[in-house]
């Protein structure tokens, strides 16, 4: 069985520091039994990023839409699985106020990580959290998860543009923040599907070392350098726009 230790030694045997930037995409399931369960898998992370790094978990709430259009960012549920619904719940965690793809951070700049979410109409602006990962050279570790699942690479394909990844109609959407008020947040939405086809490229992503595999718990895990994958990302996506949909080479 895993406990606070034996996690705390695989989290320093990745060779991540603790004054770095961590985005965690996470299944609580691959890693095994471990004494005191999710919450330990947090006190973990959140110990050793807690005083000089920045510790973040996805919130996405994908189900919100035109009629089911407010988010709160005290009690709307994350829909990406245990850890980061727990984590966000956490005293000292900021979530961003986005009503689609907020963040939860926690550690050093965390109320300046997260500001200002809500000032956007698509989910991941290059001025927004999730471009403030590219700012800070973050890491993401996929815990038990596929690289499909990196949400950042939307971002990076935001940025481009790559056309028609967003809606070009906006849906009348509403963020309650911690204070109780109300924020009108008119919202283009991600189509096309792209994360299933994020595969395409992990290859070229290991070949120039922006990733590679590690352990936590039973977890097999990558680990990958936020920088590197989107300027890789973003020289394909130059030569062709639609690599990541049916039609891309």
């Amino acid at each position: 069985m895993h406990n606070f230790d034996s996690l705390s030694k695989d989290l320093r045997n990745t060779g991540l520091l603790p004054s770095d930037t961590l985005l965690v995409h996470s299944s609580m399931k691959s890693i095994g039994e471990t004494a005191g369960g999710a919450d330990t898998v947090l006190d973990v992370f959140m110990k050793y990023f807690g005083q000089d790094g920045l510790l973040v978990f996805p919130e996405l709430t994908h189900r919100l839409n035109s009629e089911n259009p407010r988010f709160d960012v005290k009690k709307t549920e994350s829909q990406v699985g245990l850890l980061p619904e727990l984590f966000r719940q956490r005293p000292g965690v900021v979530r961003s106020l986005h009503p689609t793809h907020s963040l939860a951070a926690f550690g050093k700049d965390a109320e300046s990580f997260t500001a200002g979410h809500e000032k956007f109409d698509s989910p991941c602006h290059r001025n927004s959290p999730w471009g403030r990962l590219y700012d800070r050279q973050a890491k993401i570790l996929f815990l038990g998860t596929g690289v499909c699942c990196n949400t950042f690479l939307h971002g990076v394909e935001e940025w481009i543009p790559v056309p028609e990844m967003l809606t070009e109609t906006h849906q009348a959407l509403e963020v309650v923040d911690y204070d109780g008020n109300i924020i009108s947040v008119p919202s283009r939405r991600h189509q096309g599907g792209h994360s299933r086809y994020y595969g395409k490229l992990e290859q070229q992503y290991r070949s120039a070392g922006a990733m590679k595999d590690v352990r936590f718990g039973d977890a097999l895990c990558t680990l990958a350098d936020c920088r590197m994958v989107a300027e890789i990302t973003v020289a394909v996506l130059k030569e062709d726009p639609y690599f990541f949909s049916p039609q891309g080479n």
